[in-house]
Formats: structure tokens, sequence, C-alpha cells
């Protein structure tokens, strides 16, 4: 039997109906139900369902002849280890449940046992496979669609799994596993002590190789605990393991601190590891609200706001990168999900009617010749943007119809894309490499090239054009991203998400 509940979503068609033709005759007393929630009120966010699972089985579903089944064992450790799934959350009447699996001397079923065991089967599956409710994710900001799944249901096919001995592998986007071996990383840091504070005196600017400090001492501490170094020989002397240990750690964090010690490098080695489970806790939390259903997608684009950065899919693996910019503070980009069904070649821009009343309306009163200056005219009632090299959204917008009226787009403004926080827009994407991105999709779609593409941008005449093949995009919202060998970037909390999400996590 493997060590970790790892458990897969597969329908449960026919269950298994032999273990509950092999259960003790005596049924459930239904009518006693309400009386247990009495005296264990902890549990009554899962009474409904609990109500539902006897309805639909009425036998005892823990118990079979030779007394609590092999499943049982499994949950009581899998709900020991809930913080490895980012959970540190307290454990409902953990003395009562500790005592059900204490010495068992008897095989004759007990209904307060066989009630709480369900209940400690939805809390655990609530908390570690649903994660939040539909409406709590989306009261951070999360618009992307969620699955809605049925633990009733999913129970035979875990007790079945664990009868015949099966691996069970559980279905999360694959993001969730690479967070969780970072996570056991830093568990392991925190044990250990954690790391101390590095301290860089405030005049100091920056400490370059051959530089003598205990700034270095501390710092080589500090890589070495996190594994950018090999090895610590607490040398107060900068040399070259220092400078390489800051390149990787710079790699890793998507920085460029070009081998040297730097009060933002400082700043951020500083974040505690305490902080960096949290924040680890809370992207995880964040992987259980996307469907699995992404791992096997074969194309598709993904924007993750805190990095600035987009990236094309193609077949499982990134085919373009590229930086982009969101919208600032008041212009927050909406987490959601939409299709690219065409693009649009030397677009127009018409401006949306907030921007009109409140930027250029008030532009047009000081300056009657403001519209003519930048290019833009009054059409059908609104103002537009004429297409050319100045246009807002530059030489090709990709369009996926929405609510929100957010899409991908080009920028004339390229050296926003230079800058380190990159939170200047409306609320739409603009990317950095819309050209490349234009290019690989039509080069797919159609078996145009990259002359075909750059000609009908230059144009100063929107073209549109109709996909065939719609790509889904998902902008998403993640503070921690780890790739398959647990190497983890953190990023800045852009939209200051992450305090109130681990409150409500680790409260509940």
């Amino acid at each position: 039997m493997c060590s970790t509940w790892i458990i897969s979503r597969a329908d449960s068609r026919d269950g298994v109906q032999k273990h509950f033709q092999e259960n003790p005759a005596t049924q459930i007393d239904t009518t006693k139900i309400a009386a247990f929630f009495q005296t264990f009120p902890k549990f009554n966010p899962y009474q409904n369902e609990v109500k539902l699972l006897y309805k639909k089985h009425q036998d005892y579903i823990w118990y079979d002849q030779n007394g609590l089944i092999e499943f049982t064992s499994v949950l009581h450790k899998q709900i020991q280890q809930m913080r490895e799934e980012g959970l540190p959350v307290p454990v409902p009447y953990e003395t009562e449940w500790e005592k059900i699996f204490e010495k068992q001397t008897t095989t004759i079923p007990n209904f307060e046992s066989e009630l709480f065991i369900s209940c400690m089967y939805f809390f655990y599956t609530t908390k570690v496979f649903n994660g939040f409710t539909i409406g709590k994710s989306e009261e951070t900001g999360w618009y992307l669609p969620r699955e809605n799944t049925s633990n009733i249901a999913y129970i035979d096919t875990l007790i079945q799994a664990v009868a015949f001995k099966k691996e069970l592998k559980h279905d999360y986007f694959d993001q969730y596993y690479h967070l969780k071996q970072a996570l056991k990383k830093y568990i392991e840091i925190e044990k250990k002590g954690g790391w101390k504070v590095v301290k860089l005196d405030k005049e100091i600017k920056f400490l370059h190789q051959g530089d003598s400090s205990t700034t270095v001492q501390e710092l080589r501490n500090r890589l070495f605990l996190e594994g950018f170094i090999s090895q610590d020989d607490a040398s107060i002397l900068f040399d070259q393991t220092i400078s390489d240990g800051i390149i990787a750690y710079g790699t890793s964090q998507n920085h460029d601190f070009d081998g040297k010690i730097t009060p933002k490098l400082i700043e951020m080695l500083n974040v505690s590891v305490e902080s960096r489970i949290k924040t680890i806790s809370v992207n995880m939390e964040r992987c259980r609200w996307i469907s699995p259903k992404i791992n096997s997608a074969q194309e598709y684009i993904a924007v993750n706001i805190p990095s600035y950065r987009l990236l094309y899919y193609r077949d499982g693996k990134p085919f373009l990168i590229s930086k982009v910019v969101v919208g600032k503070e008041f212009h927050k980009t909406i987490v959601f999900s939409g299709s690219i069904s065409y693009l649009a070649f030397s677009p127009y821009w018409n401006v949306p009617t907030s921007i009109l009343n409140k930027e250029i309306l008030p532009k047009i009163k000081k300056n009657p010749n403001y519209l003519q200056n930048q290019n833009m005219e009054w059409h059908d009632g609104q103002v537009r943007q004429k297409p050319g090299g100045n246009n807002a959204l530059g030489l090709v917008k990709f369009m996926f119809p929405n609510s929100h009226n957010i899409y991908l787009h080009d920028s004339p403004s390229k050296s926003f894309f230079n800058k380190e926080k990159r939170a200047f827009s409306h609320g739409c994407v603009r990317v950095e490499k819309a050209r490349e991105l234009a290019v690989a999709i039509m080069e797919k779609e159609a078996n145009w090239n990259a002359q075909k593409v750059d000609a009908v941008m230059h144009l100063k005449k929107e073209n549109t054009y109709e996909l065939k093949d719609k790509i889904p995009v998902y902008i998403a919202y993640f503070t921690a991203w780890a790739d398959g060998g647990g190497n983890i970037a953190f990023y800045d909390d852009l939209y200051n998400r992450d305090n109130a999400l681990a409150k409500v996590l680790f409260e509940n």
C-alpha cells in the first residue's frame, strides 16, 4: 500500500457492491443522525452530505465482518498529514478521532464511530480535494471555471481502490504537485530553525566579488539553506561561489541580480520561511480551483498576473514565453478564462466609455485638436483610434469575447516591458511578443509565414481572421510557481489577495 493517499476521480458506476454485501446485516438507524450532529456541532457543514450518503447506502460503510475497513486507516493517516497538502488546519474533535483507531478489540459496528468517520471523510475531501466553494473563490476575484464534484459518489471509488491494493491517484492541476514538492522542502527548513535575517548597511548600494563583509557570511549561510550553493564555509569573502549562488537565486525568481548583493536581493531573501510556506499553501488552494483537464490540453495560453508573463503551450510544453503588462491597482485584470476566436490585425481601438468620460473628453475640452493629434475620430457616437503604429492596441489584438471586455494585444509603448513591475494597463493584457504570438498562431492555423503576418499588421486597415480552432486562454493569479523539480519562484502579491485568502484558509 502506498504511504501517501493519491486519489483518482475515476467515475464510480457500479461502486463496490461486494463490500456492501459483506457488511453486517444491521442497517444505519437514520433517525439518530440528527442527534449525532447535536453532540458534534463542528460537523454541521457536512450534515446534508451525511444524510444523503446514508439515504443512498443505508448500511454501515466503514465496517465489514472484520471491523473497520482498511480505507479508514488510510484516511486517518492522511488527516494527520494535512499540512503537507498546504492545510495546517485544526482537526475537529481530534481526541475523539484518535480514540476510534486505538487498539480495536471488536468487530461490531459502532454507530457513533461510523458517522464520525463519514464526517471526517467529508472534512478531508472538502478541504484537500475541493477547496473553497465556487462562491468563496469568486469573492477573491477568481472567475476561472470550476467543476462541481460529488464526494458521495467518490467514496465507492476510493474504497474499491484500497481494497484491491491499487495505486491511488487524485487528479489535480499539475502545478499542485510541484508546489507540494516545494512545500515539503520549506517545511524541512522550518523544522531546522529556518534562516536568519541578512543585514546590509543602509548606506551600501551593493557589494560585488572581492569585497569582504559579515553580510557575505550571512548571505552564504542563507543561500546554502535554500540550496543555491552546495556548502557553507562561513567565509566573509565575496567569492565566485557567492556570485554563482546569487545568479542561481535570481534565475529561480526571474530576477537579474548580476551576481551582486543589492538591497532588493536582501529584501527578497529576508522573507521568512514561515511566510514562504503560507504563500505556497495559498497557491496550492488556488490549484484546487483549476480543472485537471488542463493537464491534457494540447494547446492553450496562460497569463499569470503576478509574474507578468504569458505562456503559449503546445503539446503540454511552453512554445512561446512573453512578458506582459497587466491592470494597475484600480483597473485589476480579472481572473477568468475564454477562447481566442479571432485575431484583428492593424486594429481600431474603440475607446471604452469609462476612459472616454474620465480621460479623453477632458483633454478634448482643453485642446480641440486632441483627437486629430492622437489619430482618433468620432464613430457612431464613440471615439476610436485609427490603425497605425501609435494605436494603443499596437498592430494586433487577440480576441476572446467576454463580459469583462478583456483581451490580449500588442502595444506601442515597449519601454513598459523593461520595468520590473508591469501593472499599467486599464485591465487588458499587453503582450511584448505579440508579433511572435501572431506568427506562431497563424503558421499553425493557416500556414502563414512571418512576412505575411507582418504585411497584414502594417496595412493601416483593420483585418480580422476567424480561427478554425479556438485557443483557450486562462488568466490566473499565482504568487508562487514551481517546476517539476520543486524549484519555486515567488512573486509580489500585486492585488493584495494572499493574506485575506490565507486567513480564511487556515482558520477554517
